[in-house]
């Protein structure tokens, strides 16, 4: 029978995918109709897809009022339509993509274990269970894996140093609070392909000798914690969790906890100390979190695209993945693309691929059609790029040499109207709201930067070199990334963008 398929990502939803889901409902009562996550093709969504004997052939965008169009030009057939795209993987977009976290996302139901089984998954999980602790470690560490919430920090060693730690319980933290602007990978993940992160988990648990996980997850993802609550009460059903997974001598189960909304709780300790119940702020290191992490105890704390990587390493070895990558950077990175871009959305790709490509062949420029003056590659704390940079690769390495960061993969794309002097100012004043208040360069540094700010760009002397030392206290002196980070875009704005820091020295755009 044909089928019908319409993501109940948060994205597609909203911008009306629940109406049109209802409106077909109506309208083909006999047809099934499959909610799947988002293929990433933003500007598309809602993407209704229908199965035909050729493939999957999709149409988009398509609203609740254009299906009795659509069906009149036979969209259970796969007919000609103004908004038929045809095949999705044959979309340019989608073509030119090395999928291997997100190969699922957009395919399957994604409460379906038999779904996901049939789409590879367990793989993974069979192979880390059958292979014991010491292989799945040296696994990790042959596959180049780095933490991909920002950091960068090797997955394997983390791995090995909670392996190693001598304690009567370990612990498994996945940090899905994914509060950068422009960022969503982790919530596509957990929306559409709960299961993959379920079974990085249940890997990293085999690996460390962990029997429990936590995924801490922001309230502002209400679809991203019913879903993945779902998928861990289906896979706690199935023997995917439990206290013999797989049916193997190995216990491990898991749960969601959802955060308040505080942007530092991103930040692995004060997410612990979230987790115990108490308010969240940035503990002194050492000891790490390996060392003596939640309740005290040797901690795994990756992100969800970290956690999500880990299945296929374990599936396809990790010199497969290893081959993929730029210098020390190694696999895929889900890269973001939002902002005033015109093909907005999620495009995983080997790192090493040049911000260039990824703004311009890939994203198509700005929606405005003006150009573009900056992009932000790392969320609000990440470094302002102007197009002269933009032959950098997307790697660690070479956005640390030029002064940036890659952080989650996040980039926000401006034209020329933007004011670079405002974004300053906003960086300030995000991380004087968001602190934590426990050190001093971070709670009162940034205070004072917006105030110094608003001094240059009202023509008051010697504002300059202030603004500077400022953020050099802040970048070395802060406790964690919120305070020693928050200079990036500072300083970027000022050094690539000094006429918007001086009156009557920018100049608008035409």
């Amino acid at each position: 029978m044909t089928r019908l398929f319409l993501p109940r990502d948060a994205l597609a939803v909203a911008v009306g995918a629940d109406e049109l889901a209802g409106a077909i409902a109506r309208a083909c009562p006999d047809v099934p109709l499959v909610r799947t996550g988002s293929r990433g093709m933003a500007w598309l969504e809602p993407l209704l897809e229908v199965e035909t004997p050729e493939g999957r052939i999709g149409y988009g965008p398509v609203q609740a009022a254009d299906l009795p169009g659509l069906l009149a030009a036979g969209l259970l057939r796969g007919g000609a339509h103004e908004r038929r795209i045809g095949r999705p993987e044959a979309h340019p977009f989608l073509a030119r993509q090395t999928r291997i976290t997100f190969q699922r996302c957009g395919l399957t139901d994604p409460l379906s274990l038999d779904d996901y089984r049939a789409h590879s998954g367990l793989a993974g999980l069979r192979r880390a269970i059958g292979m014991g602790a010491e292989t799945v470690l040296a696994e990790v560490a042959a596959s180049g894996l780095r933490g991909r919430g920002g950091a960068g920090f090797p997955t394997g060693i983390k791995w090995r140093t909670v392996a190693g730690a001598q304690a009567p319980r370990k612990y498994i933290v996945c940090n899905a609070d994914e509060g950068d602007s422009g960022t969503f990978a982790d919530r596509m993940v957990m929306e559409g392909d709960p299961f993959l992160l379920i079974e990085g988990m249940a890997i990293a648990g085999i690996a460390v000798g962990a029997t429990q996980g936590y995924v801490y997850l922001r309230s502002e993802y209400p679809g991203a914690i019913e879903i993945l609550s779902d998928a861990i009460r289906v896979a706690r059903r199935e023997g995917m969790l439990g206290r013999a997974i797989l049916g193997s001598a190995h216990a491990f189960d898991m749960e969601v906890r959802v955060g308040a909304g505080a942007y530092v709780c991103g930040e692995e300790t004060s997410l612990l100390d979230s987790l115990e119940g108490k308010r969240g702020q940035v503990r002194a290191k050492p000891p790490l979190p390996a060392i003596e992490g939640l309740f005290g105890m040797p901690t795994v704390v990756n992100n969800v695209l970290t956690l999500a990587a880990i299945p296929d390493i374990l599936a396809a070895g990790g010199a497969a993945y290893a081959a993929h990558g730029f210098g020390k950077s190694r696999g895929t990175m889900p890269v973001q693309l939002a902002g005033n871009i015109q093909h907005g959305g999620l495009f995983e790709v080997p790192f090493g691929i040049t911000l260039g490509e990824l703004v311009h062949e890939i994203g198509g420029g700005t929606a405005s059609g003006r150009p573009v003056r900056a992009v932000q590659v790392g969320g609000p704390l990440g470094a302002y790029f102007p197009p002269a940079l933009f032959d950098t690769p997307f790697d660690y390495e070479s956005f640390a040499a030029r002064d940036g960061l890659i952080g989650h993969g996040g980039i926000v794309v401006f034209d020329d109207t933007v004011d670079m002097a405002k974004m300053a100012r906003f960086a300030m004043a995000f991380c004087a709201i968001e602190s934590c208040g426990k050190c001093t360069p971070c709670r009162l540094g940034s205070t004072r930067g917006v105030e110094v700010i608003d001094r240059m760009v009202a023509g008051v002397p010697g504002q300059k070199q202030l603004l500077e030392d400022l953020c050099e206290t802040m970048k070395f002196g802060s406790l964690c990334a919120l305070g020693g980070f928050t200079p990036y875009p500072v300083l970027s704005a000022l050094r690539y963008f000094p006429e918007d820091f001086t009156p009557g020295v920018r100049r608008e755009a035409a």
